[in-house]
C-alpha cells in the first residue's frame, strides 16, 4: 500500500504532503480544483503516464509480498521518486530505473480504471480472469493448464523448426550448390595454419639469395689464410683455440648457407607467389586461415544436415500431427472447465448486476485456432448487448461487478486500485450500489477514488478534499466534522442547508 505522498511544483500545487490510510481513500472537491492532476501524479510515479508529472514526486509504500526483481535491491519499505528537470527520471530506493521497467514491475499491483476507459474485456483478459479463479481452487485444472502451456510451447518450437525445414527445402538445391562451392574452394587451396609465415620467410630468402651467394663466394677466401694464422699463434706460443673454434663455426655456417642456396635453387618462385596470393584471398574473405578452416567445417556440417533434411521433416510432421490432436483434446477439457466456472461467475454476478440496475451478464464462448490459451475465445454480453455498445457508466459498473466477484481471498495479493470518477453520471441507487462494491474491493485493495457522489465519500476510510483559491490548489485530510460539511456540499452545493447536513450525518452514521 501507498503510505505517503510528497510532491512539489505540480501545475497549481506548490507542495503536497499526505499520509494515506488502508482501504478506501476518496478525493473530493469542486470541479477544476486539481483532483485528477493529483491522481495523475500518483499514476506517473508508477510509470503509467507522464502527464501531471511534478518537479518532484515521492511515494513511500510497503512492498507487495510477491514483488521481486533481480535487477534491483528492494527493501520492505520502498521509495519511488520521479524527478523532472530537462527530462523525467525515475528512482526506486535510490536506484535509477526506466519508466518501462517501473511500469512492468508494478503492473500486477497497480490497476487504473477511468470512466473514459473501455479496456479490460478483451478475450485474453477474460480468459486470464476465469483461469485465475480456477487455478486458485482446482488443482486438476492448474495441473492441466500447466501441462498444456508447456506442451504448446514445445509444439510451437517444433512447428517453427518444420517451417524452417520447408523453407530450406524450397531452396535446398541452391543451398547445397552454394555450400559445396564454398567447401571445394577452400579445400582446393587446402590452407595450413602457419603456412603463410613459412612462405613469407622463403620469399624473403629468395629475394636476397643471389647477393648471399656472391658474398659467400668472396668470403671463402678467408680459409686460404687459416693455416698461416694458426702458424703465427704457434710461433708466438699463444693459445689459438678460440680462432680455430671460430673458423670451424664459420665453415659450418658457410656450408649451411650453401645447402640453403642449393635448396632455394629448386624452389619455383612463381609457385610461392601464387600460393601466397591464394592464402591472401582466403584471409581477405574470411579474416584468417583459422576462420576459413572453421567456415569450411561449418559448411561441411551444413551439407551433412541437408542430407538428413527429409528424415527430420518426416519425424517432425508425425510428431506435430499427433501433438496437435492431443493438444486439442487438452484444450477441450480446459474449455469445459472454463465454461462451468463462467456459469458460476454469472450466478455470483447476478445480485451485483441487479443492484446496479443492469441486465444479466453472459460469457459467450467461441472456438478459435489452437493457441497459447487453448481454443477458447470469450466475449461478454450484457443482456443482448456487446461491450462495444455500452455507455461509459455501464461499462465501468460491469467492470466493478466483475472485480468484486473475483476478489482474491489472499490478502498478500493486495495492490492499489485507482478509480477516476467511476461513479460519475449515475442515479442515486446506482451510486449506492457502486459505493458498496468499491467498499468491498477496499477490503483487499487500497483504493484511491475521485468522486462527486456522497455515498462513496461517506464510506471512505480516509477523505481528502482538494480545493483551489485563485491559481493555487491544496489537498488536506478531513476530520469527522469537516467530512460532514464536505459531504453536505456534494449533496447540496456550495451552501448546503440543514437537511443536507443531516443527510450527510446519516450517511456517516
Amino acid at each position: 500500500m501507498i503510505e505517503r505522498l510528497y510532491l512539489r511544483d505540480l501545475v497549481t500545487f506548490d507542495e503536497v504532503e499526505l499520509e494515506f490510510d488502508k482501504g478506501l481513500v476518496v478525493l473530493t472537491g469542486p470541479s477544476g480544483a486539481g483532483k485528477s492532476v493529483l491522481m495523475s501524479a500518483i499514476l506517473s510515479s508508477f510509470g503509467h503516464t507522464t502527464q501531471g508529472a511534478a518537479a518532484l514526486c515521492e511515494l513511500n509504500l510497503h512492498k507487495p509480498v510477491h514483488l521481486q526483481n533481480d535487477a534491483y535491491e528492494l527493501e520492505d519499505e520502498l521509495t519511488i521518486k520521479a524527478l523532472k528537470k530537462e527530462n523525467l527520471r525515475y528512482f526506486i530506493d535510490g536506484q535509477n530505473i526506466s519508466k518501462k521497467a517501473l511500469n512492468d514491475m508494478f503492473e500486477p499491483y497497480v490497476k487504473y480504471l477511468s470512466v473514459r476507459d473501455k479496456g479490460g474485456f478483451e478475450s485474453d483478459t477474460l480468459l486470464e480472469m476465469v483461469d485465475t479463479q480456477l487455478v486458485a481452487k482446482d488443482k486438476t485444472f492448474k495441473k492441466m493448464l500447466k501441462e498444456y502451456t508447456k506442451r504448446y510451447a514445445n509444439y510451437k518450437e517444433k512447428a517453427s523448426q518444420l517451417s524452417k525445414i520447408k523453407e530450406d527445402e524450397a531452396r535446398l538445391a541452391e543451398l547445397i550448390e552454394f555450400a559445396t562451392y564454398e567447401v571445394e574452394k577452400i579445400a582446393s587451396i587446402n590452407p595450413q595454419v602457419g603456412e603463410e609465415e613459412e612462405l613469407m620467410k622463403v620469399k624473403q630468402q629468395l629475394s636476397r639469395i643471389d647477393k648471399v651467394k656472391e658474398a659467400l663466394s668472396r668470403a671463402t677466401d678467408i680459409f686460404a689464410l687459416e693455416a698461416s694464422v694458426e702458424e703465427v699463434y704457434r710461433l708466438l706460443d699463444k693459445d689459438g683455440s678460440a680462432f680455430t673454434d671460430t673458423m670451424n663455426q664459420l665453415r659450418a655456417d658457410f656450408e649451411e648457407t650453401e645447402n640453403l642456396a642449393d635448396e632455394l635453387e629448386e624452389v619455383d618462385v612463381e609457385e610461392v607467389l601464387d600460393r601466397l596470393s591464394d592464402l591472401t584471398t582466403l584471409k581477405n574473405r574470411y579474416g584468417s586461415i583459422e576462420e576459413a578452416l572453421a567456415y569450411k567445417e561449418a559448411k561441411e556440417k551444413e551439407l551433412s544436415g541437408y542430407q538428413n533434411i527429409e528424415k527430420d521433416k518426416s519425424m517432425l510432421e508425425s510428431f506435430l500431427a499427433l501433438e496437435f490432436s492431443e493438444l486439442n483434446i487438452l484444450a477441450s477439457k480446459l474449455s469445459l472447465m472454463r465454461q462451468k466456472e463462467a456459469k458460476r461467475l454469472e450466478e455470483r454476478l447476478a445480485d451485483y448486476l441487479t443492484t446496479l440496475k443492469l441486465p444479466a451478464l453472459t460469457f459467450a464462448f467461441s472456438t478459435a485456432a489452437l493457441g497459447e490459451k487453448g481454443t477458447d475465445m470469450i466475449e461478454v454480453l450484457l443482456g443482448t448487448s456487446k461491450t462495444a455498445t455500452l455507455s461509459g457508466g455501464e461499462f465501468n459498473r460491469v467492470r466493478l461487478a466483475l472485480m468484486a466477484t473475483t476478489i482474491p481471498e489472499d490478502e498478500r495479493h493486495q495492490g492499489v486500485l485507482i478509480l477516476d470518477e467511476i461513479d460519475a453520471n449515475v442515479s442515486g441507487d446506482e451510486s449506492i450500489a457502486i459505493a458498496a462494491m468499491i467498499h468491498k474491493l477496499a477490503t483487499v485493495y487500497q483504493v484511491f477514488a475521485i468522486s462527486h457522489q456522497p455515498h462513496l465519500s461517506a464510506k471512505a476510510a480516509q477523505h481528502i478534499v482538494v480545493t483551489k483559491a485563485g491559481q493555487k490548489s491544496k489537498a488536506e485530510v478531513l476530520n469527522e466534522g469537516t467530512r460532514i460539511s464536505e459531504i453536505a456540499r456534494i449533496i447540496a452545493g456550495e451552501n448546503p442547508n440543514a437537511e443536507a447536513l443531516e443527510f450527510a450525518k446519516k450517511l456517516r452514521a
